[in-house]
């Protein structure tokens, strides 16, 4: 059986593809700086724009959960064209009547970080939304000026 801890861990990873780079939600914004394989501009974004005004104990998982649109961390997350992969209820389809149907299952789904925060806090926790990772545009980060 896997401690509390190492199964928390799990949600700290950062890959990338030619296109993104995939950032764990568990981490926080101190230990996103410290992990060195987070891209160097995005630890220098998070140091000099998203950090100031933040506790370095809040995790990116707090912080886009009640994140709202007049932020000036969602203004930059927005130039980073910040998609966000979530986890929701959603309803199981399926004949009425038979095994399963009707029954609430979670999906995952990667969504635009406007469809996010356009939503308050209780309709997140209405829709059983859990965030796991932060998906960021390459291009987008290579254009941003720090």
């Amino acid at each position: 059986m896997l401690s509390d801890k190492r199964s928390y861990e799990d949600y700290k990873y950062v890959m990338a593809d030619t296109a993104f780079v995939y950032v764990g939600a568990k981490y926080t914004y101190e230990e996103l700086l410290e992990a060195e394989e987070v891209p160097f501009k995005l630890r220098t974004v998070a140091e000099r724009y998203l950090m100031p005004g933040l506790d370095p104990d809040t995790s990116l998982e707090s912080h886009f959960y009640y994140m709202t649109a007049s932020e000036s961390a969602c203004r930059i997350y927005r130039q980073l064209k910040v998609k966000v992969k979530v986890s929701r209820l959603k309803e199981k389809k399926g004949f009425p009547g038979r095994p399963g149907a009707g029954k609430r299952v979670y999906v995952t789904e990667n969504i635009p970080l406007e469809r996010l925060v356009e939503m308050t806090p209780a309709q997140k926790e209405q829709e059983g939304i859990l965030i796991q990772e932060i998906i960021v545009s390459k291009l987008a980060l290579m254009t941003f000026t720090v």
